[in-house]
Parts: structure tokens; sequence; C-alpha cells
């Protein structure tokens, strides 16, 4: 794509709220990535330094994470294994398309994080918008760590006192509530009430090992099943045409990178727009084969009757697959602080904003609100997970809010951009990629908007 002359809405700070706000925190930055703070950037590129190999293996372990548990069940949804991939080729031009316009975005606006581009592009209202998605999908996301929690945390007790799930819950100790509420009170909230993440930098290394284990593990047992394994009933096709679009959450969830790729992409020694195509090319073709394995694999061992959390369908006293489940747990401990940092950093963006007070001015007040934002977040999140049956229900909902991100944001940016462009004559490839832009728009808004409706109605059914 080439870059016009124009700027892009180069007034966009010229309102009220307060101008360095964003410098309070480089939002959702991933946390293994190394950049150079913006008030010493130079105008040149090459000041990162992750090469183009380092940025696939973060962008792909940005990707992957405890969602792929719930790809068996979006393969039974969508209706098989044929319906569930061509749905995932489909969606992963578009992820693709998505990742590339951000960081053709990033690089004419000189911006170096998801909301940060947002803003400067679209200007004020669509920033807004970004950050309160932002929001909302993080706090989505660590409800869903926690009930996964709780689920791994069943099954590991009902092997521990060798006895039936259903048994074991009667007691005190072994009830989901006061494991999940221990859990998350000994170890969650200290991990999440530091000003900075920079102590969980090393976890995703232990994320991408654990998700890793765990597709091995789901393919082994369906190449090996165990005799007691048997599926109850294969689906070929969808029940209905509309029933494949109930798949498109997971995927979306699964595949949404989007948010922490611009700061990757600026981290690179060499930030050009064609290496990042090959760069995200690359890693979302290797997401793509690790959740296709897990879907495939875990769908075809349990049929319809696979769980939302498809390590729920082995028995508790499965030793690969309890170890699967440790690491599971073991990721969800280290990511929900990282999560709840970023949603956190874009709340305190807003209110810095809306207040019009500067960092310094605020760097007294600064702790006492970490403290309340923190305390209200985790006892929010804590209590919706105590109520909400399965990650399913919350999936459908984040999902829809992940297609935002993949499809609305990055289709309003290229169109902007391409708009902002001075140009005596547009040419064709001009109108293609703004028609490109209308389309992603289109269909990311058609994604969010049924989904949604369709989670709404189906809790309302329940």
């Amino acid at each position: 794509m080439a870059q016009g002359t124009g700027s892009i809405n180069s007034d966009y700070k010229d309102w009220e709220w307060s101008d360095d706000a964003g410098e309070r925190a480089r939002l959702l930055q991933s946390p293994s990535v190394e950049t150079v703070p913006k008030s010493s950037e130079s105008q040149g590129n090459g000041l990162g330094a992750t090469s183009a190999l380092g940025a696939v293996f973060i962008v792909v372990n940005a990707a992957l994470g405890a969602g792929l548990l719930n790809f068996p069940a979006a393969f039974s949804m969508a209706g098989g294994v044929a319906a569930g991939i061509a749905l995932q080729m489909c969606m992963l031009i578009f992820i693709i398309g998505g990742l590339v316009i951000l960081a053709y975005c990033s690089q004419a606006s000189n911006e170096r994080t998801y909301q940060e581009v947002v803003w400067a592009v679209c200007g004020k209202v669509p920033g807004v918008l970004c950050e309160v998605a932002i929001a909302v999908y993080t706090f989505g996301t660590c409800i869903a760590f926690l009930i996964i929690i709780g689920d791994q945390e069943d099954k590991i007790i009902a092997a521990l006192v060798k006895e039936p799930e259903e048994v074991g819950s009667s007691r005190w100790y072994t009830d989901r509530k006061f494991t999940i509420s221990i859990t998350a009170f000994l170890l969650i909230l200290p991990l999440s009430i530091p000003k900075e993440i920079g102590f969980q930098k090393y976890a995703s290394s232990l994320s991408v090992i654990g998700t890793w284990y765990v597709t091995a593990v789901i393919i082994i047992k369906y190449i090996w099943p165990d005799k007691e394994l048997v599926p109850v009933e294969i689906p070929t096709s969808p029940s209905t045409w509309t029933a494949v679009f109930n798949a498109m959450p997971t995927i979306c969830f699964g595949f949404q990178c989007h948010v922490s790729s611009v700061p990757v992409f600026n981290s690179m020694k060499q930030p050009e727009v064609k290496t990042w195509g090959a760069v995200v090319t690359a890693a979302m073709v290797i997401a793509l084969f690790v959740y296709t394995g897990t879907g495939v694999c875990g769908f075809l061992t349990f049929g319809a009757g696979v769980e939302q959390d498809v390590l729920m369908s082995y028995p508790s006293n499965d030793i690969p697959v309890a170890l699967a489940r440790a690491f599971i747990i073991l990721c969800v401990l280290t990511s929900y602080p990282i999560l709840h940092f970023c949603g956190r950093a874009v709340l305190e963006g807003l209110w810095l904003r809306y207040t019009g007070v500067t960092v310094e001015e605020d760097v007294v007040r600064e702790r006492r609100r970490r403290l309340l934002q923190t305390i209200s977040w985790f006892l929010l999140t804590l209590l919706l997970a105590l109520f909400i049956p399965d990650i399913g229900k919350v999936i459908s909902v984040i999902g829809g809010l992940a297609a935002c991100f993949i499809f609305v944001f990055p289709g309003l940016c290229l169109i902007q951009a391409k708009l902002s462009e001075i140009q005596e004559t547009r040419a064709i490839s001009w109108w293609a990629q703004v028609s490109y832009g209308v389309f992603m728009v289109t269909l990311g808004a058609f994604i969010f908007g049924q989904t949604t409706a369709n989670a709404i109605f189906v809790d309302l059914t329940a």
C-alpha cells in the first residue's frame, strides 16, 4: 500500500482532554516486546531489537492461548471438520489483512499502539470506542480465565480424592466456588496490584509450552484413544446455514492478536509493511495448524458431545491430561495479570483524558486509584466467574468484540488513511483498498451483531 503525502488526522489532538495521558503507560504492549520510549524516538527506522523470526514467534504467542480449549466445540457448532476448516481459512485472509493494515497505519501516523493508531487515524469518537472495547474485552477474558481455572481444578481435585466430581464437590473444600476464590485471592490478586508488568515478561514462554502440550495431548489421544472415549455423534454438515456463524466468536477470540501487534511491528529492526506481511502470514499459518489440530482431533474424539472446554471431556484420572490441566492453570494464572494491566491502563488513560489532569499532577493519587481499580476489577470478574457455567458463554460475547479488533477498526483505519491521501487522480488500487476497508467494516459489524445477539438470545432462553 503506497503511503500518500497527506497527514492523517493531524488535528486529532486539538481537543480539551489531556495530551500526555497517552504517555502514562504504553498501553497494551506485549510483555515480550522491548521498544524505545516514544519521547526518545527518532524519525528513522531500525530502532527496534526484534528480528523478523523473533516477531513471528511473538505474534504466534499473542495469538495462541486458552481459547484453543473451545475450538473442538466450535467445530461441532460449525457442523463438522470441513465446515470448521473452511470457515477458518476464509477468515484467515481478513485476519492477516487486518494485521497488515494496522502496520501500514502505524507507519503513516507514527503511533506505536493499537488504540493510539485508531485515535490518530480515525479521530476522537472511534478512539474512545476502541479503548472502551479493549477494556470490555480484557474484562471478559479475565472472567473466562477464572472459569477455566475452576474447570481444571474440578478435574484435578476429583482425581486426587479418587471420587467422582459430583461426590467430591459435596465437600466444602472441593466446592468449585471455594477453589476458584482461594486460588484467585492467593495467586492472582497479588500479581495484579503492581504498577508495571515487567516481571511477567517471561510468562509468555510458559504459555507457548502449555498450549503446544495441550494440542499434542489432544492429537495423541485421538490417534491412540482410550477405550472409554467413544464419540456420541460426529456431525458432517451444519444443521442450518446460520449455525456456521456460531463458531465465529471462537475463531475471532483465538486469532485475535491485533491489539498487541502494533507494538510488535514497531519493535522490529526493520519495521516495513512488506516484511511484516510475511511475518504475520507465517505466524497465522502456525496458529492455524495448532488450532486446527486441536479442533479437529478434539471434535472427532468426542463428536457432538464435546464440552465447551475440551479438557473437561477427558476422565479425571488421565495423567497426561492432568498435566495439561496443570499447564493451563499456570498459563492462566500468569495471563490474567497481563490482561488486567491492559484493561486498567486503558481505563487510566480515559480517566486522565476526561479529567484533563497531567501525569505529574496525578502521581500522588495514582497508587490509591490503582488499588481501587484493581480490587474492583478483580472482585467483579471473580463474582461473574462463580456464576457463569462455562467459557462458551463468555467467548460467545467477547468473540464478537474480537471481531471488531480484527475487522472493524482496521477497516476504518484503512478507509480514513486512503481518504487522507492527497492525490490528483485516484487509481483503481485506491478504490480497491477503500472498498476492501468498507467490506471489512461491514463484515466485522455483521459478525459482532450476529454473535452478540445470538449469545443474548441463548442466555435468555436457557
